[in-house]
């Protein structure tokens, strides 16, 4: 499968913008955000929030600068893990079948099933052991360091190699997705620079954002998809759907974006940074895109809209999140206020979409 979907958004073509457009979208001060949106003030209310609660939660410090080829290098390891759960994996619906999960161990694959379905198998990077790890439901285990340079090359091939030894049949297209690099993963000798502690803190900031992501994915009655990492661009994701048809794209478009877009959908996610974007940050779009959507408040304060090819995503980075007194409250706030900016221009059931208090069932 070569078009591996960008999961239902913008965000491949999203960053490419960045380089031509300045992120100096105004910020929207809280007061004039509720005055604007009686909604989201009594969304907020149903849910209890304490945006000013003092909560020390101690996230770690991520720099895209300097890390470079220490993202690019766990990058590709993902990308050749997720390239064989998605050759070996049942099709499902809007590519839900090809991610990854943020684990108490590190990255991993989840099953992947073989042998006719009669046994699965999975593979982790084991971010407490530095290792990557295979293990079969007849017990089989077996992996190798990601430590003392560890190529790309060798990440395949040693890979590959505990595959065949397990006699698991896999073939994929063993090249690079959408990055900047034409060689095969066999050839790739240039990124071996998996190192402890910039891993860690990218899984343990995973780790943190996927609870969130999922206490706010819980309190929506509609379609939602799990919270999962798209390897394509290493961005833990999580999309509400509305239930409706979207417009059909183009006869050209990508079978990959076709599926992805088949339906109304408000997506989120958390992405590490790169080249255009040098710093992580938090990302919101509802697609088809609403007019006026960008007019909407967003919550904390330095939350903007930005534009990504003519529509508006709202974003929110990494370094502004740190720096709220309560970052869990923060994030939540943008989701919702991003949430309700998308469903209220689109047109949602927003009340019948929500998802009360246990009380008041």
């Amino acid at each position: 499968m070569q078009n591996l979907v960008t999961h239902g958004r913008f965000v491949s073509e999203t960053l490419k913008v960045r380089q031509q457009r300045p992120w100096n979208s105004p910020h929207r001060p809280m007061s004039a955000f509720c005055v604007q949106s009686a909604v989201w003030e009594a969304y907020i209310r149903n849910y209890r929030y304490d945006l000013f609660m003092h909560h020390s939660a101690q996230l770690p410090l991520l720099d895209y600068k300097g890390n470079e080829q220490k993202k690019m290098t766990l990058h590709l390891f993902l990308q050749i893990m997720g390239k064989i759960r998605l050759k070996s994996t049942p099709r499902k619906n809007h590519w839900w079948y090809v991610t990854e999960y943020v684990t108490t161990k590190g990255i991993t694959t989840g099953p992947i099933p073989y042998n006719e379905g009669m046994d699965t198998f999975d593979i982790t990077i084991n971010v407490h052991r530095h290792q990557l790890e295979v293990s079969t439901s007849k017990g089989e285990a077996a992996g190798f360091s990601l430590l003392h340079g560890t190529s790309v090359a060798d990440f395949y091939q040693q890979l590959s190699e505990i595959l065949r030894r397990f006699n698991i049949s896999v073939s994929i297209l063993d090249k690079p997705y959408d990055v900047t690099i034409g060689k095969p993963f066999e050839q790739i000798t240039q990124y071996h620079h998996y190192e402890e502690t910039y891993t860690q803190n990218f899984w343990r900031i995973l780790l943190w954002v996927d609870g969130v992501f999922k206490e706010f994915s819980g309190r929506f009655y509609g379609k939602t998809c799990p919270v999962h990492l798209y390897w394509h661009s290493m961005d833990l994701a999580v999309t509400r759907f509305s239930g409706k048809q979207a417009p059909a794209m183009p006869a050209e478009a990508r079978i990959s974006d076709k599926d992805a877009y088949s339906h109304e959908c408000i997506s989120f996610g958390f992405w590490g940074g790169d080249e255009k974007m040098p710093e992580p940050a938090f990302y919101s779009y509802t697609y088809p895109s609403p007019s006026g959507v960008d007019q909407e408040p967003l919550i904390p304060s330095t939350a903007q809209w930005v534009d990504s090819n003519g529509s508006p995503m709202a974003l929110l980075t990494y370094n502004n999140l740190l720096k709220a007194t309560d970052p869990r409250a923060a994030l939540l706030g943008f989701l919702e206020s991003a949430y309700i900016a998308g469903a209220k221009k689109a047109d949602w059931d927003i009340e019948k979409m929500k998802v009360p208090e246990l009380d008041n069932i």
